[in-house]
């Protein structure tokens, strides 16, 4: 992660513009005095620069939760605010290069509201979920240009390579999102997707609600897949194969086609060094055989006005609410010089989403966007909107 170490951190005034950055307003941690946010827009991204206090120095990097795809626009976020500030810089791993050639126009890369306020549904479409290095990706858009594509990643290095082989190699089939993929199925039509890609998703045998092959991801699989669309899970560990088979077979019904070590197209270089490993490759592919009744989910994100105190806002901080189907929990709290801020996961348990919210002059608004709008997303937010009306 880019991040810069600094002798001494030292605020400016905001807002505030410098080399085509803009630092829009300084949050401070309530209950944690070594830690502040710094609003940020570069290039139509928006994000926050996390200041932390350490031994003898401190720490600016971008936060995690608001990290855009294009990576370079976090480079230069740094960068200029060390330059405004007039900060001593004792170590960075900040390159100081210009942009890549090849991403200074980056038309495949999307942002979530490009698909809630439009999805694509003009071209047959396939999805992979984690691409990775992107090979398989790449060469299944070249291969079918009629085709649409779009690739789920949230690793940004990721993402940035293939970017660039979509520039280099001129593919104008393939959308890129930087989102959890688990989210993402809750907003696509019924109906829709021809394939599913998964290909050697992370096992996490230690935390296995975080894996994406889920009861809930299938749902949403058979939902959005035409009549004889697939869901393609290609994995070399072990267990997770014996944990996704067990979640596909608990269906009434279902029709699977299971396959070890098929030779595919393309593989990845991680899958070439299993191979000279001799490590077990499975294949399990789900075949969706009936359509799905169209996505309905009624209801909005917007606040009444807020009749809450910032005090009593800012004490909600560390507590957790639970309700059928989800959860909201205050993760932390913030106070701006016109207003406080919390820090949200709401949503289902199993795959909540983590997000902002500001409150200002009696109103409230979620940063930088606005939640999934999924029933549990929904629940959470009525919950909210309830608490803070009063």
């Amino acid at each position: 992660m880019p991040h810069l170490h600094i002798k001494e951190f030292k605020t400016i005034d905001f807002p505030e513009t410098h080399e085509g950055v803009s630092f829009n307003f300084i949050a401070n941690n309530v209950n944690h005095s070594d830690e502040k946010l710094i609003s940020v827009s570069v290039d139509g991204d928006q994000f926050f620069l996390l200041v932390q206090d350490e031994e003898n120095k401190h720490l600016l990097k971008s936060d995690k939760l608001t990290r855009p795809a294009a990576i370079f626009n976090v480079h230069k976020a740094l960068l200029a605010y060390a330059d405004v500030a007039g900060l001593e810089v004792i170590a960075s791993n900040v390159p100081l290069c210009k942009k890549n050639m090849h991403l200074e126009e980056i038309s495949a890369l999307k942002n979530i509201e490009y698909f809630v306020s439009n999805f694509p549904k003009d071209k047959e479409l396939r999805i992979e979920v984690g691409f990775g290095s992107g090979r398989h990706l790449l060469h299944q858009a070249i291969n079918n240009p009629d085709l649409l594509f779009i690739g789920l990643e949230i690793h940004g290095p990721s993402i940035e390579q293939v970017l660039k082989q979509i520039s280099i190699q001129k593919i104008e089939n393939i959308l890129v999102l930087n989102y959890d993929a688990r989210l993402f199925m809750e907003l696509i039509p019924s109906n829709l997707v021809d394939k599913i890609y998964v290909h050697f998703p992370v096992p996490w045998d230690k935390k296995p609600h975080r894996r994406v092959i889920s009861t809930n991801f299938i749902e949403e699989a058979r939902r959005v897949l035409k009549v004889d669309g697939r869901l393609e899970l290609r994995t070399d560990s072990e267990n997770y194969y014996a944990y996704s088979y067990e979640t596909f077979i608990a269906f009434n019904k279902t029709i699977l086609h299971i396959n070890k070590n098929k030779d595919i197209a393309i593989s990845s270089k991680y899958e070439d060094r299993w191979k000279k490993m001799q490590k077990n490759i499975y294949d399990v592919s789900m075949i969706n055989e009936e359509a799905s009744p169209e996505l309905s989910i009624e209801g909005d994100f917007s606040f009444a006005h807020v009749n809450m105190s910032e005090d009593a806002i800012l004490k909600l901080h560390g507590s957790t609410q639970k309700f059928d189907e989800g959860f909201i929990h205050f993760e932390r709290a913030y106070r701006l010089c016109d207003g406080v801020m919390l820090r949200l996961s709401m949503g289902s348990f199993d795959r909540p989403e983590h997000l902002y919210l500001l409150v200002n002059a009696a109103k409230a608004s979620y940063f930088d966007t606005l939640p999934l709008r999924s029933r549990s997303n929904l629940k959470a937010h009525t919950y909210l909107n309830g608490l803070f009306h009063g």
